[in-house]
């Protein structure tokens, strides 16, 4: 497998430069480094990740259950699914009241409940397809952003020894969608990245790349528009969603000047604002809302989903906007918004599991999804099977010093890898500092997993070091990598009784939470 450091090599530039004058652009200047040249090694390694992450996540999946029912946030997401799959893609029963998410997640949730029942299997197997394909995806992106095999492979065991992405991959429950749908949207994202510098790179070389002050246009950007139906996918699972099409909207426009820059346009800011924005607008976020409307389908199909003919039974007024299905849409939404607004922390009645976003990156307050203390198996007279969501220490007691070192290589060194990076987990994190009050749960953190083993990667590559330094520093580096992610490794097994309730002995339960907020 090819490894190489994660930073830049110096782009190619020629001419005067000690004159003060600005280098010429090189087609191998605007392309930076080239991916690696293994391309058929490379898609092996991914698929044997993912057959070995896929294994891991779909083992003995229809347990644990509350006597064959769902357990913990399932109880919600799961009978909905199952009402949607019975009435052909809608909810239209107003006595939960907790309908309080998009469908396509439940819809998701409905496809496993068709092909295997109202059973464990049934209720948890696409969010653990879901889970597994993060994996192939994760791989595939480390070995983007560090052009190394080796690196896109530690990536993918890394994902899958993470406690986060493992037991929410492993519950019927809406976040690992949301995970998945963000994860290939940042794929997508770093594609078309590739594919406009590629584009520009010929202009340079065949010497148009300058006729204009604003550059050349570079044409149809289909991973671009991917991207926007991605974004809009995730919003079709979770509100949340929105928060990733802004980032990613703002991350792209970066991507777009920086290529600009590299090509030598004249006008790097204004070339992309006239070149590339208003497209872009278009398709982060005009797909985006196209296609969060398609999860709707159903519902708009129907005579009896849930709030279909709001508008009709309660009167027009300002905020329908439209009169007729989509103005129902509009006031059912609002109603959401108002409940996720009105949903605060009672301090008379506080969840015993709710977490504040600021303990979530090194997963200080995890959560209980089963406890039975009377369960057999162990040995022992008395035994216990508990699910409990912990991200695996070794990966994330890291997240703050990765997240220190991340902003140095972006402040100092402009390194775009780490940029695009912690853009994906600040999106993930900062937002929710905006309502304190509101409750909060740690699993609201799932789609940070698969950035932090994004920012961890970028970390082993400075400790691997780049593939021109000596044996000995490459041999040294490459050790210390090795017994990180042995460590790694090591740590998910020794949760794992407590990712998949296995039962085990009180004692062994106790000795699985290390920290008094475990507890």
């Amino acid at each position: 497998m090819s490894a190489v450091a994660v930073e830049d090599r110096p782009t190619g530039t020629s001419g005067p430069e000690h004159r003060g004058e600005p280098p010429t652009p090189t087609r191998e200047g605007v392309l930076g480094r080239p991916m690696p040249a293994d391309r058929l090694r490379g898609w092996l390694v991914t698929a044997v990740i993912g057959v070995i992450g896929a294994v891991v996540r779909f083992q003995n999946l229809g347990t644990p259950t509350d006597n064959g029912t769902p357990v913990f946030d399932e109880k919600h997401y799961v009978p909905q699914a199952w009402q949607m799959l019975r009435n052909g893609g809608f909810e239209d029963n107003p006595g939960y009241r907790l309908t309080v998410h998009p469908p396509l997640g439940k819809t998701l949730i409905s496809l496993g409940e068709w092909l295997f029942g109202y059973n464990g299997w049934g209720w948890r197997f696409t969010a653990a397809l879901a889970g597994a394909l993060m994996i192939v995806l994760v791989v595939r992106i480390a070995r983007r952003l560090t052009r190394s095999t080796l690196l896109g492979a530690i990536a993918g065991v890394l994902l899958i020894s993470d406690g986060v992405s493992h037991l929410q991959s492993r519950m019927g429950m809406l976040d690992i969608f949301l995970a998945f749908f963000v994860l290939a949207a940042f794929a997508c994202l770093l594609v078309d990245r590739d594919q406009v510098r590629s584009r520009l790179a010929i202009a340079v070389a065949e010497g148009w790349a300058h006729e204009s002050p604003y550059g050349p246009r570079v044409g149809a950007r289909w991973w671009r528009t991917a991207t926007g139906v991605l974004l809009g996918l995730a919003c079709g699972t979770k509100w949340s969603g929105l928060y990733y099409i802004a980032a990613f909207g703002l991350l792209v426009v970066m991507f777009d000047v920086s290529a600009r820059r590299a090509a030598g346009v004249r006008r790097p800011w204004v070339g992309a604002l006239v070149r590339d924005t208003v497209p872009g607008l278009v398709a982060i976020v005009g797909i985006a809302v196209l296609a969060y409307l398609s999860t709707w389908w159903a519902w708009f199909g129907s005579e009896t989903g849930i709030d279909r003919h709001l508008v009709e039974t309660t009167g027009s007024d300002p905020v329908s906007v439209v009169v007729g299905a989509l103005g129902s849409l509009v006031k059912y939404s609002v109603n959401v918004l108002e409940f996720h607004s009105g949903l605060k922390t009672n301090p008379a009645e506080q969840h015993p599991w709710e977490s504040k976003p600021w303990t979530w990156p090194m997963g200080l307050r995890p959560m209980l999804y089963y406890y039975d203390g009377s369960t057999t198996g162990c040995g022992e007279s008395r035994c216990v099977a508990a699910t409990m969501l912990i991200g695996t220490p070794a990966l994330w007691w890291l997240s703050l010093p990765a997240l220190a070192w991340g902003l140095w290589r972006v402040l100092g060194r402009r390194d775009w890898r780490w940029a695009a990076v912690l853009v994906g987990y600040l999106a993930g994190l900062l937002p929710w500092f905006t309502n304190l009050d509101r409750q909060m749960y740690f699993f609201y953190a799932t789609p940070m997993a698969a950035f932090l083993v994004l920012m961890i990667v970028l970390c082993l590559g400075q400790v691997l070091g780049a593939a021109r330094a000596g044996v000995e520093r490459r041999g040294t580096g490459l050790l210390a990598v090795s017994l990180y992610v042995g460590l790694v490794v090591a740590n998910f097994a020794w949760l794992w009784p407590v990712l998949n309730g296995d039962s085990i002995t009180e004692s062994h339960w106790q000795a699985e939470r290390w920290l008094p907020s475990w507890r």
